[in-house]
């Protein structure tokens, strides 16, 4: 490091968890880009956000909880953050901050290798602001959407929003998916125990993906695999979104297979 260093930063709440600074770092390492990221622990994204512009800080990554609520604070958005309503990644250009999503990219990446996602019946638990980007871009895929979620306003606007339906959390092992994607936090550690839904609502040949990468294998996850679901751990999500990000700070192509390496070396 020295003082032409560019600094990128991870604002969340909490950020302890995170693998984000490892990946990123280690992606400027292999390709000789002179950047730092650093995380941090921000309570209020409105005054973290004005540290972008004042310290010159030239990429912020968003996550829990303020996805939705950077909007009000960036100067534009991208067509995929406007659809899903919600910003992960935001670029300081000339301090103006500029917002987009990765997330719908990182969560479709890996489930395209199972083939067309048009016409399959996909449930997404949860409906914050990770949900909004993964249902924005399914529904790009053509998917057929079914939002889970324990508060049916959330839930059912969501679905709305994304030509889908609002099934009630505690129903949702009533109905018959092809694919389950987990946009909770929960089970994500320190609080490895907690779990979207019980051991039943999986059935034999649903592919189970769980965005939460720390655990690597969720107890989501586990109790999928154990009643015969293929798994989609979180890595495979948080690894791509955040290729898509390292180019969007750099101009430069992200060395993924590198950086998933390094993320998952690290759970060892």
């Amino acid at each position: 490091m020295d003082s032409n260093t560019v600094l990128f930063a991870l604002f969340g709440d909490p950020v302890s968890h995170s693998k984000g600074p490892l990946m990123h770092n280690h992606a400027f390492c292999r390709t000789g880009f002179n950047g730092a990221y650093l995380a941090f622990a921000v309570k209020d994204i409105a005054k973290a956000l004005e540290s972008v512009k004042i310290l010159g800080i030239k990429g912020v990554s968003i996550t829990i909880p303020h996805k939705e609520k950077v909007i009000p604070f960036v100067d534009e958005m991208d067509e995929l953050s406007l659809a899903a309503g919600a910003v992960n990644t935001i670029v300081n250009r000339g301090n103006r901050l500029f917002g987009y999503n990765t997330d719908a990219y990182g969560a479709i990446a890996p489930l395209r290798q199972f083939g067309p996602l048009a016409g399959k019946k996909v449930c997404i638990l949860g409906a914050g602001g990770a949900a909004k980007a993964v249902a924005a871009g399914l529904k790009k895929e053509k998917a057929l959407i079914s939002i889970a979620n324990r508060t049916e306003k959330k839930g059912a606007g969501l679905a709305e929003k994304v030509n889908g339906v609002f099934v009630p959390l505690e129903k949702a092992n009533e109905k018959a998916f092809d694919i389950v994607i987990n946009t909770t936090s929960l089970g994500m550690s320190p609080d490895v125990d907690r779990t979207p839904v019980t051991k039943d609502f999986f059935k034999r040949g649903m592919i189970v993906m769980d965005i939460v990468y720390n655990p690597l294998k969720t107890r989501m996850l586990r109790e999928a695999e154990e009643r015969g679901c293929t798994i989609i751990d979180g890595v495979s999500m948080f690894v791509n979104q955040g290729a898509a990000q390292f180019t969007l700070f750099t101009g430069l192509n992200a060395p993924v297979e590198e950086m998933r390496t390094i993320v998952l070396e690290s759970f060892k």
